[in-house]
């Protein structure tokens, strides 16, 4: 070999095939809810599709962001019977979204409403996209029961429950998630006693989270169609949490192990009925489109552990996010660790030691519910409203199987200067009756505000036109959606309190 190509050869053994990538950074400008529907309650009547499609159209609302912007879309659905062909696609169409819009249905089980936020956010990071939709939606009320394809045998045949066949079944071990729940309770020491008593916890923090307002910001309604000739149900707030016996709790039978059992229906989340969606985009394109940013993704992080010991399985993901992002545990406010059963939260919290007072401060999926397909994107969403600028917090959700998914946002602070008055900002038509009853309303508030109306049938404001054309008045605080048709005064004077206090 001649020294030319030895040097050659020398060269290209050295050359550094790739670099360290520069990843853009991601931002959620909005982040909305359904309220969360019992099994076979009030929301049993509505589609999984057209859940996903309400949160889908309530987080476009409010992030201000033209839907022709929003590029792609991933959506979480766990049970697929019986919804129809590519349920992310029926979601984001209902929702009136170009039919252009790139769609993905993502199943990680219980994960699958944050995977999909992980995805956006890939997307987003890598400069794929510039806008991305992200959530989740499930309706267990409307899965069906399957029936095997063959011949009818003699005798008859047996149903099987597609919930507990495709969302709530480990197939490794064949037997029920709560089996592992019990495995994991008996491993920790965890007893029926503590579960219990973190069961009635939750109840009363999401009862109390209710009376101080907290999910106000986050919720958008559903309407249900009820018999010819009457008006749409305006289904507004979580049912679970109201349905509640405290008395009854310590007298329940276990449900997975009869014989010094500790899972009961009381310690354990529901079956229920709901839907998430949050916009994620970068900065720049955030500026570019005048949308305001309310939390920035700081990492993520999925793991996974031995199916049996899936419970846990946040505990995997949790200290590898820590050290990629480079937190201490002590510096996260809040942490959201879904409440699939109890004893979840508590081996969670003593295998990675948290402090109990930061973590499901609102209550969770044992009080408020548990949509499979929506659960991770829910417990993003509540972060976003829940943590204080500044403040940082943790979501994380096993999923059956052995895996969890984990998430870091940080809130972002105010960007006005502190002697500045918030400014309200009212989407309005001339003539409009209720926008001039909203004026009215806001006269008490005009000492601690600054108002401006924008006029949406303007040429200037078309993009805004096709947002609110039949929405109006559309009201919003420091370019942060605050509410639409009337005045919330509560939810105003709450978020008013909040920016005084800095």
């Amino acid at each position: 070999m001649s020294s030319f190509k030895l040097s050659q050869v020398i060269g290209l053994a050295s050359r550094n095939y790739s670099t360290k990538p520069q990843l853009n950074e991601v931002v959620i400008v909005s982040a909305v809810r359904t309220p969360i529907g019992s099994f076979l309650g009030s929301l049993s009547s509505v589609h999984v599709t057209k859940l996903g499609s309400t949160a889908i159209q309530g987080a476009v609302e409010r992030s201000g962001i033209p839907k022709e912007e929003i590029k792609e879309v991933y959506l979480g659905n766990v049970c697929q019977g019986g919804v129809g062909q590519a349920p992310a696609r029926q979601a984001t169409i209902f929702a009136g979204f170009p039919k252009s819009t790139i769609c993905t249905t993502v199943n990680k089980v219980c994960a699958s409403g944050m995977k999909s936020v992980m995805l956006a956010a890939q997307s987003l990071q890598t400069g794929h996209q510039e806008v991305v939709l992200a959530g989740g939606m499930e309706s267990m009320s409307n899965v069906p029961y399957y029936m095997k394809r063959g011949a009818t045998p003699y005798g008859g045949v047996n149903l099987i429950d597609g919930i507990v066949f495709d969302g709530l079944t480990d197939v490794y071990n064949k037997f029920h998630m709560g089996n592992c729940a019990e495995n994991t309770a008996k491993k920790l020491g965890i007893t029926r006693q503590q579960q219990d008593d973190y069961a009635i916890s939750s109840y009363k923090r999401s009862a109390d989270a209710y009376a101080n307002n907290q999910f106000a910001s986050e919720l958008v309604t559903v309407s249900v169609p009820q018999r010819r000739g009457q008006p749409d149900l305006v289904f507004s707030s979580d049912e679970e949490y109201k349905r509640v016996d405290f008395n009854k709790f310590g007298k329940l039978a276990t449900v997975f192990q009869r014989e010094n059992g500790t899972v009961t229906a009381g310690n354990a989340s529901t079956l229920n009925d709901g839907a998430a969606a949050l916009v994620l985009t970068t900065p720049d394109a955030a500026k570019r489109l005048n949308a305001k940013p309310l939390a920035r993704i700081v990492g993520f992080q999925d793991g996974a552990t031995d199916p049996i010991d899936f419970p846990v399985a946040p505990a995997v993901a949790i200290p590898t996010l820590l050290k990629n992002t480079g937190v201490k545990k002590e510096d996260v406010a809040l942490w959201e660790i879904n409440e699939a059963f109890s004893v979840v939260v508590l081996a969670n919290q003593q295998l990675l030691d948290l402090d109990p007072a930061r973590v499901n401060v609102h209550g969770g999926a044992v009080s408020l519910g548990h949509p499979i397909g929506m659960s991770g994107a829910r417990i993003i969403v509540h972060l976003v409203h829940a943590l204080k600028p500044g403040e940082k917090g943790v979501a994380s959700i096993c999923n059956g199987g052995g895996g969890a998914s984990s998430i870091m946002i940080e809130k972002l602070a105010e960007s006005l200067p502190r002697d500045q008055l918030p400014k309200i900002t009212l989407y309005t038509k001339d003539p409009c009756p209720l926008c001039d009853e909203l004026k009215a309303k806001l006269v008490p508030y005009m000492h601690r505000i600054q108002f401006e109306s924008v006029d949406i049938t303007k040429k200037e404001n078309v993009r805004w036109l096709r947002l609110y054309r039949y929405e109006i008045p559309v009201v919003f605080l420091n370019g942060e959606y605050l509410c639409k048709h009337s005045l919330d005064e509560n939810l105003l004077d709450h978020k008013l309190k909040i920016i005084e206090s800095r």
